[in-house]
Formats: C-alpha cells, sequence, structure tokens
C-alpha cells in the first residue's frame, strides 16, 4: 500500500471516530501536492525563480454549532490532528452565538482534473527561459525605461472526504503570465501599458496557454506601439462622459462591486473588522435592482480554463452554474452550505435554496470561507467593440487598472486605468493618459447602456484577491465582454 492510501485510509477512520464521539460534520483535505512556480524577468534579468512545494492535511470538525480547525504537514501526526480540531471545536462551542450548521447534505462521489495539453511543470527551466526572454526582447525599444515578463503556474493535487460519506478528488493546474512595459511621459512621469494572459474560455489551461500568440505572447508589439501613444498624450480632462470598459479593466469592475459584495460570509458580517462588509442584506434578493436589464452575471464553475473552475467546492459541493444577478434584479449570493443555513434562519424563511459550492481555501493550512468562482457578465446583444463605440457620442474607452479605491461596503468605487482612447461622435479619435473614472455601484451599473457580444468576451484570470483573517490569496475567473456606461464622472489621476 502506497503512503498516500495509507494516509487516506487514515482519514476514513479518524473521520468516523470523531463523528461517532458527537461531532455534527467532520471533513479533511489532503493536499497530496500544493506546488507553485514563479519566474520574473525585470530588464531582461532574472529577478526571481521562486517554486514552493508543499503537502499536508486540513482538518475541519463541527460540534454543537462550532467549527473547530487544525492541520499538519505530517501524516504521522494525522491522528492528533484530528483530535486538536475536535478539541478546538467543543473549546469553540462553548462561546458561540451563532450556532452553525451543515444542513442535511448527501454523500458525493466524484473527480475534477482541469485540461492540459502541456504540464507547466514538465517544461524544463532552460526552455522556460528562453520563452521568456524571447518575449522580453520583444518588448525592447529605446524609448522604454522599464521592462517586466513574469509567469505563475501552480498544481494542486486534493482528495476530499467528509463524515457524509463524500470522497472527491481533484487535480488543478493554474497559469499565469504578463508583460509590462514603462516609459516617462512629457512630464517626466512614469507610463505603463501592461498585458495579462487571459482565457478564451474554451480549450487546455497547461504551458500551451502562455505560448499561444492570441492569449498571451503575440502582444508585445501592441504593448510597445500603445505606450509610445500613451507618453505623448494629453490627460484626461474632468467631465461626466460615457465609459467603455475592455475586459482588461471591466474585469476588476466586476470583482470588486459585485463578486466581493455577493459574498454570503460578508453579507452576514464576517469580513467586518478586516474587508468591510456589503451593501447587500438578505432582504434584498429578489428584490434589489442592481443595475439596468442589460446586467445578468452568473457564478458558472464550468469554464475548461479558468482558476474559477475547480469541480467541487471544499465544503465538497459539486460546482454548478447559476445566476446571480438577472436582468438587472439581484437573485442569488456566492454561498457554502453553512452559511445558507445560517442566512436562511436569521432571515426566517428561504432565502437561498442551496449552496452555491463558493467554500475554498488556499491551501491545506487555511479553513475553508466563501470566495468567488467564475463571476461572469453574461454577453449581450450589443454587438462589437467597435460597435459599441460607434452608438457612442462622447466617451472614453478605458483598460487596465492601475489603482483602485472602494468603500468599506463597496457601495462606491474609484479607479484609475492605464490608458484611454477619446470617443467622439461614434469614433476613437486620440489617446488620453492618467484616466480614472468613480461611482455609486447601483447607480453605476443602472447606467449599462450596452453589452457586447460573444466576440468581445475574455475571461481574465486573476491570481491575488485577499481575503479572510488570517488572510487567504485565492485564484478566480471573470468572464467579461465589452461593457459601456453613461454619465460618469471622470478625470486625470492626480
Amino acid at each position: 500500500m502506497t503512503e498516500s492510501m495509507e494516509v487516506k485510509k487514515k482519514i476514513s477512520s479518524n473521520i468516523s471516530r470523531i463523528a461517532s464521539e458527537g461531532a455534527g460534520y467532520v471533513d479533511a483535505r489532503y493536499y497530496l501536492d500544493d506546488s507553485s512556480e514563479t519566474l520574473l524577468l525585470y530588464d531582461g534579468d532574472l529577478e526571481a525563480n521562486d517554486t514552493t512545494v508543499e503537502s499536508g492535511i486540513g482538518v475541519r470538525v463541527l460540534w454543537e454549532g462550532a467549527w473547530g480547525f487544525a492541520a499538519t504537514s505530517d501524516p504521522s501526526c494525522l491522528d492528533a490532528c484530528f483530535e486538536k480540531a475536535a478539541m478546538n471545536a467543543r473549546t469553540a462551542s462553548r462561546l458561540v452565538k451563532v450556532p452553525l450548521s451543515m444542513g442535511a447534505g448527501e454523500a458525493v462521489k466524484g473527480s475534477y482534473a482541469t485540461p492540459v495539453e502541456v504540464d507547466p511543470f514538465s517544461v524544463s527551466l532552460q526552455d522556460k527561459l528562453t520563452f521568456l526572454t524571447r518575449l522580453d526582447n520583444d518588448l525592447k525599444e529605446d524609448f522604454i525605461l522599464k521592462r517586466m515578463v513574469y509567469v505563475n503556474f501552480q498544481r494542486k493535487k486534493v482528495h476530499f472526504q467528509n463524515s457524509e460519506g463524500s470522497e472527491i478528488n481533484k487535480d488543478l493546474v493554474n497559469v499565469f503570465g504578463m508583460i509590462m512595459a514603462m516609459a516617462l511621459d512629457s512630464d517626466g512621469e512614469m507610463q505603463r501599458r501592461s498585458m495579462s494572459l487571459y482565457s478564451t474560455g474554451d480549450g487546455t489551461a497547461g504551458w500551451e496557454m502562455v505560448t499561444n500568440p492570441e492569449l498571451f505572447s503575440g502582444h508585445a508589439a501592441r504593448v510597445r506601439s500603445e505606450l509610445a501613444e500613451l507618453i505623448k498624450a494629453e490627460p484626461l480632462e474632468y467631465g461626466k462622459r460615457s465609459v467603455i470598459l475592455l475586459p482588461g479593466q471591466g474585469h476588476l469592475q466586476v470583482h470588486e462591486t459585485i463578486g466581493h459584495p455577493l459574498e454570503l460570509d460578508r453579507i452576514l458580517g464576517y469580513e467586518l473588522s478586516y474587508a468591510g462588509g456589503s451593501f447587500v442584506d438578505l432582504d434584498s434578493f429578489g428584490k434589489l435592482r442592481y443595475g439596468s436589464d442589460k446586467l445578468s452575471v452568473s457564478s458558472y464553475g464550468s469554464i475548461a480554463n479558468s482558476p474559477g473552475s475547480f469541480g467541487f467546492d471544499d465544503d465538497g459541493t459539486p460546482e454548478r452554474a447559476y445566476r446571480l444577478i438577472d436582468r438587472g434584479i439581484l437573485v442569488n449570493a456566492l454561498t457554502s452550505r453553512a452559511m445558507v443555513n445560517e442566512a436562511n434562519e436569521k432571515a426566517g424563511r428561504e432565502v437561498f435554496q442551496q449552496s452555491g459550492g463558493a467554500a475554498r481555501a488556499t491551501s491545506f493550512y487555511k479553513a475553508p470561507i466563501d470566495r468567488m468562482t467564475n463571476i461572469n457578465i453574461l454577453p449581450g446583444n450589443d454587438g462589437t467593440e467597435d460597435d459599441i463605440i460607434a452608438s457612442t457620442e462622447d466617451g472614453i474607452v478605458v483598460d487596465n487598472p492601475v489603482s483602485w479605491s472602494i468603500g468599506s461596503n463597496r457601495e462606491h468605487f474609484h479607479f484609475g486605468c492605464e490608458i484611454a482612447w477619446e470617443v467622439k461622435n461614434g469614433e476613437k479619435t486620440r489617446v488620453l493618459r492618467n484616466p480614472t473614472y468613480q461611482g455609486h455601484t447601483l447607480e453605476f451599473y443602472g447606467s449599462l447602456s450596452a453589452v457586447g457580444d460573444e466576440s468581445t468576451w475574455k475571461v481574465e484570470l486573476v491570481n491575488n484577491c485577499g481575503k479572510g483573517e488570517p488572510n487567504q490569496v485565492m485564484q478566480i475567473g471573470h468572464g467579461v465582454p465589452v461593457v459601456k456606461f453613461d454619465d460618469v464622472i471622470t478625470g486625470e489621476r492626480k
């Protein structure tokens, strides 16, 4: 019997033992492999070559309404780890004011593997550096002062078991990349233009994404050209105008003002001491007009090559597709089993019918919390980017965030972007620098006047979503088309 088989057998026996002692629920996540590799070239020099490899087991015990958690990287300490989780739960149950429940659950048997053509961990370091150096050379030009080429590869092999009889295996691979060029403008201020690896939602998610010219490796000339225009550009003048968000900026708009405020644990107040709350409450669902009729947003776990796709969450709930916002009306939240039951009990009615499969932990030594998956604005019927520009009398097209400031309850926001293109009378005219836009969340989405078709829709890959105490950094995806908002406050970034 292999070591991993022995560990799985011990996990099963310990779950049965702790459950027989009176626990309401027990689960364990066994990370057989949690690997990450980061390569960073800065001005052609290898600035970072970081590799981490971890493995271990995280155990949760629910005892009389209270969670206990413990973790170990030593399989020989597994029995003690279960004991510690149970002891922590018993201790917490003496103090708990809001008893938690996982509700009735069924045994789930299954597996999920990210579709991969070329495992990035199988590619030699020399081959990776040769390729990244070529990308860096493509960015070179006399006026460019700084260049950056970055890639990150992740692999997680996870075995899950719980006291309901669930057994799930996941083999996940994530790939991230960015190129960036920087130069001084006419006022001596540093400007930048960047491009991040994205997904079309189809295909595979291995090394082949990095080498794909459409998704990543073929954009250096465009980045150089746009930066050359940017450093000669005038700053954006203050005024109200239409704002057209490309997916590079639109995904952060969705992330900060739809994704985070719709995490149910945040709505219930669990983030108040760290990251704030939400303007959404339990009475909002089915009633609150979040935006115009053109706004429909989904949580969708079946995008083939996105870090927001993982098959089953860390409660063992299968990922599913469902609407969060339907034609402007808020209808659902990002939920996990315990949070659904707490919310329904608090509301005194059934606000949520089932978990949305959003319980996620970043590693074996962190407990799952409600997280974003793939949060997507669904494509619309307003045509291509050119069609949307043609319908705009006075506006700007913006791309890629530089800065952001968000209200503590996500009720308002202010974003600075890398670049803007002026739009006058249906035509894109000149480049403008230091663009910003701001608004109140509901008013802003209420001004949504155009949503691009499927040809404008991209899945932007996010590698740095922070949440929780202690903090957890999670990977997610946002599928976003080109979108237009009217009568938005805009101006120069100071």
